[in-house]
């Protein structure tokens, strides 16, 4: 994450390699001692910023004032740092692979981070320099060069003391993040899940009450589910009162980042390993998961059919998505698709005039109603009596372009809704709203029509097949209902409504595309 708050002590590199020669005051380092990573920054300073997130007990060697369960990292991290402090705060210069950076300014960063140490001999060092420098290694850790580094040079055990011990909530969320973003890279993620007590650690944090917290919690914990360590941390989430504590914040909060921070994290319990959804979703759907996504669509619903806020639009999104992915999830669908709160919402949602602003969570919602319709048949019975409905999914092919599957899923939808029509019984003024819907959209259809034919060309035969039948279906329902209205005009019947004018000329077109493409089969 980057942070808006930078340091003055951050330190411009040079944009042009420098050339490091050691000279007779400053021989290179052994071989053994070099480190093996390239990166853009002094790795002095780097080491420097860590030491500076110590807590004063650890780096004084008192070693009796913390309870810590010491490992063997733990205490090579003491000794390190209490060495690090018997030399006067110097660090010994080290050569990089690719000799970057210049090391000589060392003891002058050393000496600036640590102007506020003898005002805060109470615990931490000095709040403004613990945060000035823990935002450096945050920013620093988006790196994944730099971040192998951190993670080399113990920052995983510093910020686990420093966690274990701080009162200060801006100190933990620095802590958060720069964890959140380590576990941005596949090495240095490994390595948080195997130091020991650091899972338990973070997942303690979702007890806390500061929001920034609290989302930098969320967060650290759905990076590191969605890796192949996600089962570990499941192992550790699965505890009842865990579960209940996200279900809360997600249902509870106001803030809209911990919303989407939340609700991230259940994404991710549904769209990570199968081993981690097997762990997790039992107690989730035990303690309301469903209701919970169920309660915060209808929200953020509410207030988009109110005055409109753009920022809320991704949140929409996100809650959406986590309902798709527990609507496929087998055993846990039925309770979704037979919630009609969930079904009127989704209605609403195809219905909405102006779409543009929640593309996204307009064809997530309709991949949602797809999925729906194949467990509940029923519904399509309803819904194939509302044009309005109809006249929706079409406006949303158009915001599904790049999208193959979600076309699919607009297919299958409009393929269940007609063929619970049976035009012959169809009053004329019904009949007459259902073809000036389809004469609208022939350019539409027949564009997706091309698109498809080049998308099939790429898909499996079993798939092909599969999707090729729902658009055939639809087809030959959408030729047989502008079929009977054209007899209905032919014969006099005609339905005088200048707002739903229907251009013969793009029915007799749209016959043809049905008839040609497929043959009326």
């Amino acid at each position: 994450m980057s942070i808006d708050r930078k340091s003055d002590l951050f330190q411009e590199q040079n944009h042009e390699e420098l050339e490091f020669e050691p000279s007779a005051h400053h021989p290179s380092a052994p071989a053994h001692e070099s480190f093996d990573i390239s990166t853009t920054v002094d790795p002095s300073y780097v080491i420097a910023l860590i030491r500076k997130l110590l807590p004063l007990d650890v780096k004084d060697g008192e070693k009796d004032a913390l309870e810590l369960d010491k490992g063997p990292k733990i205490k090579e991290l003491e000794e390190h740092a209490v060495n690090l402090s018997e030399n006067e705060g110097e660090v010994e210069a080290m050569d990089t692979a690719h000799n970057i950076g210049e090391l000589d300014n060392k003891a002058a960063i050393d000496e600036e981070l640590q102007c506020h140490h003898d005002k805060h001999q109470g615990g931490m060092v000095g709040e403004e320099t613990w945060e000035e420098c823990g935002c450096i290694l945050w920013d620093l850790a988006t790196s994944e060069d730099h971040a192998e580094f951190m993670v080399q040079n113990l920052i995983l055990d510093v910020l686990l003391a420093t966690l274990m011990v701080s009162q200060s909530p801006r100190i933990t969320e620095i802590s958060l993040g720069i964890i959140g973003n380590l576990a941005c890279h596949e090495t240095s993620r490994k390595q948080i899940a195997s130091t020991n007590g650091l899972i338990k650690v973070i997942v303690d944090q979702l007890f806390l009450d500061d929001v920034p917290c609290l989302c930098e919690a969320c967060r650290s914990i759905t990076l590191c589910l969605q890796g192949g360590e996600g089962v570990v941390w499941a192992e550790t989430l699965q505890n009842e009162q865990v579960i209940s504590r996200i279900l809360w914040i997600a249902d509870n909060t106001l803030n809209l980042q911990l919303i989407e921070k939340s609700v991230g994290l259940l994404l991710a319990t549904l769209e990570s390993q199968k081993e981690v959804a097997d762990v997790l979703l039992p107690p989730l759907m035990k303690l309301g998961l469903s209701g919970i996504l169920i309660n915060l669509f209808a929200s953020e619903m509410s207030i988009l059919t109110g005055e409109r806020t753009p920022e809320r639009y991704a949140v929409l999104d996100l809650i959406l998505r986590t309902i798709e992915a527990l609507s496929v999830v087998d055993g846990y669908s039925q309770q979704l698709c037979q919630n009609k709160e969930l079904f009127q919402l989704l209605n609403e949602l195809v219905k909405l005039p102006d779409k543009i602003e929640v593309a996204n969570s307009c064809v997530t919602a309709a991949v949602l109603i797809a999925n729906i319709l194949t467990d509940a048949v029923d519904l399509a019975s309803d819904l194939s009596q509302d044009p309005n409905f109809l006249q929706g999914i079409f406006d949303i092919y158009p915001l599904a372009s790049s999208d193959v599957d979600a076309r699919s899923a607009l297919w299958s939808i409009i393929a269940r809704l007609l063929s619970r029509v049976q035009e012959s019984e169809m009053s004329p003024s019904n009949l007459h709203l259902f073809a000036a819907i389809f004469a609208t959209k022939v350019d539409l259809i027949e564009d997706e029509l091309l698109d498809h034919e080049l998308d099939d060309v790429e898909q499996e035969s079993t798939t092909r097949g599969t999707k090729a039948n729902a658009r055939r279906i639809a087809l030959k329902r959408i030729f047989n209902i502008l079929t009977q209205w054209k007899i209905l005009e032919d014969n006099g019947k005609k339905v005088s409504k200048e707002e739903n004018y229907i251009n013969e000329e793009d029915v007799d077109k749209l016959l043809n595309i049905c008839h040609k493409k497929w043959g009326h089969a």
